[in-house]
């Protein structure tokens, strides 16, 4: 599965997003998942074994537990391939921080 198929799916979006901030046991991100979206611990279930099987999630277990990471690989891959489009938007949030800036000396704030 491509990297983009993966990730364009909201859920596994969300589940990445709780493996970013720390590492969850299976229930947990079942618990998490179910109460945001509404779908059974078997969907939620198949939606960490995408993750598993493409890459971008790792599984450990602890005792009768299965632990789950985030694998940054796939990651890097998708930033590489995003990188040929930043031109696009970086003078962009350039002028944007050049302008805030401004504001902040006018009102004092610097």
């Amino acid at each position: 599965m491509h990297a983009f198929d993966v990730l364009g799916d909201p859920v596994r979006r969300r589940i990445l997003e709780l493996l970013a901030e720390d590492e969850h046991r299976s229930g947990q991100i079942v618990e998490v998942i179910q109460a945001e979206f509404g779908i059974t611990q078997a969907a939620v279930s198949q939606h960490l074994r995408v993750l598993r099987d493409s890459g971008f999630a790792n599984v450990r277990v602890d005792g009768q537990r299965r632990v789950y990471s985030v694998d940054p690989g796939p990651l890097r891959e998708v930033d590489m391939w995003l990188d040929r489009f930043r031109a696009f938007w970086e003078p962009k949030l350039g002028a944007l921080d050049t302008e805030i800036m401004r504001g902040k000396k006018k009102r004092g704030e610097l």
